[in-house]
């Protein structure tokens, strides 16, 4: 980028949830003044909440890292300069690569939200090192919901979406879209389903959310009970001949052998076992089967708590079996551009192909992925082929992930481990060499989160301010590491030639076959495409977005796919062209573009089973369907007298986003993260409003205030995610949540863990400062 004008206005994104809604970004001296939403915005067109006005304390704060740091024996860090931490890091992998073989590195995290451009480029270190383990995120929460669409539609790629803003009649099932969004344009459209009287929204949450206050069925469920509501819900329709019997003809197989075990479902004991009247249950069943157009949404509250596997099954089987799928106003598949998820089929193992399971715990990937609640187990492991070395980018696992206390040991066992960030977190703090990554609005960036059908769209986004300090953006980063390692050549000379020079009209045609000849005179190099287009076809791009060269292959794959929905958008050409014609207007839209338009009946286009139906029988759900009766006993809201409330942990507020806002002072409100208790519950405590409690459980215990809420259920507490950090080395700010998680607290078979049911003791606190 240029020197920055004195004022100047530009497009970009909000960073703040997986939406990232279209923002116009001022910014003064260098620096951002005002943020407003985004009108030429393809989707959201200027809508935002209250979260991106306060993108400053993102930007700029007192741990922002500007360049890259080594660590001492003593434990403090020195700044070098990016050749010495390169070459030393690149002297240690060879080591580590070499001494015990690839699969004793571990790459952990990659992007943020809307930070995905340079996980494109991070996977080329996972290939040099040949390691397939990668824990992120994304397999802490959701890995039990792409299994079971690999099961349903083919692959785990199959991703559900839902078009809430057309349905009328709405499921939101342990979701709180006014906070969390996850939704177009959230608020607007809960007003919009709110104040329409010929549609229904229905909210299931033990905690009375913003969106149950607007809804007009709110059912305060028993937590980890929600597989008996959905199953009673399912028995229901089933047993009522409400199901759809000629969608399931038409589009599904198995239904023949789940509708016994549906028709055997014990509703009334289901109904009790929830705490919900079963007169309501009854009535939302009916009506969601019977409506025009329905439609769920869930989120983590379903995902992260007991059965949670059988939940992901369970609220699909909501909308296939009454035929709300494929159609406006109901549930649907989609495409996408940048490819965030893969396929790991563990059912292939028995025809003799290899799925990589990790040392310790055998755990299998799924969708390419790895669980982070066996990580600190797997570099615990006491094995030789242990995890050696851990890479992490872009994440902070020492305070996001289950069992702190855990990882905290684990990490100071690595013989090497290097953090890649915008920011000096407590992971950073512990890491032996740090290296600054520029921030989301220094680079060209992109999410990988276009989820919407029938209408897609796609948001590249332009850098609107200029590196911090001798910060990189990650596309650089892993490139010069690359060459440091002597994985990439310096420089492609012909490649670089023929980009610079090649005439406009061939549309990149001589740069793709002076490709395919590198690639076929030196094959080993195909892995390290990103980095090659970055060094040769971005240095032709407009000034700033040679990150952005990557998107051209994909473009080209995603229009191979999709030729017809993407010219219906107005991208004119045929094969390469048509490709070309989209990377084209990918990077000359600085406010985001329309990526494709299908229309509802090609959604059977994108199962990827051989003969486009959707398989219902998945043998281990439907054992655990048939053995959800023997969990009917005992209370589901208190473990035991010792332990007798439930926490939920990781609420949704007004203030809390994610662990990119580190400074305190971007809160308005909550700054201390309150437990959020009933009156009733801490009268019985002797507790008054702002009191303060120790929070404990038989693996620790952090010290909170209290907030009285009447609309969460006796015998529940909620406190918020993103707190505990330790700003500018501080004590750590709001609760330490994960000082309470256990990482053996969790889903069996895929590890998610059970963050929404954590149980817990509360002890009032006399007099006792505030940790």
């Amino acid at each position: 980028m240029n020197a920055p004008a004195a004022t100047a206005e530009y497009a970009n994104a909000c960073i703040l949830c997986s939406r990232n809604c279209g923002i116009t970004i001022t910014t003064e001296q260098g620096k951002i003044s005002k943020v407003k939403g985004d009108k030429a915005h393809p989707t959201t067109q200027g809508y935002i909440c209250q979260k991106a006005a306060r993108l400053p304390y993102y930007q700029d704060h007192g741990d922002r890292l500007q360049t890259p740091l080594r660590r001492l024996p003593n434990g403090e860090f020195e700044a070098i300069s990016w050749d010495t931490a390169l070459a030393e890091i690149a002297q240690k992998l060879q080591h580590i690569k070499s001494q015990y073989g690839g699969h004793s590195f571990a790459f952990v995290g990659g992007g943020g939200q809307g930070n995905h451009l340079g996980g494109i480029y991070s996977s080329q270190l996972r290939a040099f090192m040949k390691t397939p383990f990668i824990y992120s995120a994304l397999a802490q929460e959701k890995t039990q919901d792409f299994w079971v669409n690999g099961r349903l539609f083919g692959h785990q790629t199959c991703h559900t979406t839902e078009d809430v803003e057309h349905a009328d009649y709405v499921l939101f099932i342990g979701c709180n879209p006014f906070q969390s969004h996850g939704i177009p344009n959230a608020r607007d459209t809960l007003k919009e389903i709110k104040k329409d009287p010929n549609r229904t929204m229905v909210v299931v949450d033990p905690r009375k959310s913003e969106t149950a206050n607007m809804a007009d069925h709110h059912l305060q469920i028993k937590p980890g009970t929600d597989a008996f509501l959905m199953a009673a819900m399912l028995g229901i329709i089933v047993q009522e001949n409400l199901h759809n019997e000629a969608f399931l003809t038409e589009h599904c197989t198995g239904f023949d052998q789940l509708k016994p075990i549906l028709e055997q479902v014990p509703i009334g004991e289901y109904a009790r076992k929830t705490d919900i009247p079963l007169a309501t249950i009854e009535t939302i069943a009916r009506g969601f089967a019977t409506a025009k157009r329905g439609c769920v949404r869930i989120d983590l509250g379903i995902q992260q708590t007991l059965n949670t596997t059988l939940n992901a099954y369970l609220e699909k089987l909501l909308y296939l079996v009454t035929g709300h799928f494929g159609k406006k106003g109901t549930n649907n598949l989609h495409a996408f551009l940048i490819p965030l998820l893969g396929n790991s089929d563990e059912r292939l193992e028995a025809k003799g192909k290899k799925i990589h399971r990790t040392a310790r715990h055998k755990m299998m990937p799924i969708s390419g992925m790895y669980p982070p609640n066996i990580l600190a187990d797997e570099i615990l492991h006491t094995g030789d082929d242990r995890l050696r070395a851990v890479w992490v980018d872009s994440a902070n696992p020492l305070v996001t992930y289950a069992d702190t206390a855990k990882l905290e040991k684990a990490f100071s066992t690595l013989e090497l481990s290097v953090v890649v960030d915008v920011a000096m977190t407590e992971t950073a703090r512990q890491a032996d060499y740090v290296l600054p990554a520029a921030s989301q609005f220094e680079k060209c960036e992109a999410a990988g989160f276009n989820l919407e059908f029938p209408t897609n769209f796609f948001h590249l986004r332009h850098p609107t301010l200029q590196p911090k300090g001798d910060s990189l953006p990650e596309p650089e980063i892993y490139s010069r590491l690359l060459e440091t390692l002597g994985a990439l050549p310096k420089s492609f000379p012909l490649l670089s030639w023929v980009a610079k020079n090649e005439p406009k009209g061939l549309n990149h045609k001589l740069f793709l076959a002076a490709l395919m000849l590198v690639f076929k005179r030196n094959k080993s190099l195909m892995k390290y495409a990103p980095s090659i287009f970055y060094r040769t076809l971005g240095q032709r791009l407009p000034k700033g977005i040679a990150q952005a060269a990557v998107l051209l292959p994909i473009c080209l794959q995603f229009c191979n796919y999709h030729p017809v929905a993407v010219a219906r958008t107005g991208v004119r050409g045929k094969g390469n062209n048509l490709g070309v014609n989209l990377f084209k207007r990918i990077i000359n839209s600085p406010s985001g573009t329309l990526l494709s338009q299908h229309t509802y009946d090609e959604v059977w286009q994108l199962i990827r089973n051989p003969d486009k139906r959707i398989y219902l029988a998945i043998d281990e759900i439907l054992t655990a369907l048939s053995e959800l009766p023997t969990q009917l006993q005992g209370d589901a809201t208190q473990t035991s007298s010792e332990l007798p409330f439930i926490l939920m942990a990781g609420e949704r507020r007004a203030y809390n986003a994610n662990q990119i806002y580190r400074d305190p002072n971007w809160r308005k409100i909550d700054k201390e993260g309150a437990l959020k208790i009933h009156p009733t519950d801490a009268e019985s405590l002797g507790l008054s409003k702002d009191d303060q409690v120790i929070c404990e459980n038989d693996h620790g215990s952090i010290v909170v205030s209290i907030l009285l809420d009447e609309g969460i259920r006796p015998g529940v507490v909620s406190l918020p995610h993103d707190y505990g950090m330790k700003y500018q080395g501080s004590a750590p700010m709001g609760p330490e949540l994960n000082r309470l998680t256990k990482s053996d607290h969790c889903d069996p078979f895929t590890k998610t863990p059970y963050h929404k049911y954590v149980p817990v003791n509360l002890r009032k606190v006399e007099g006792a400062p505030m940790h």
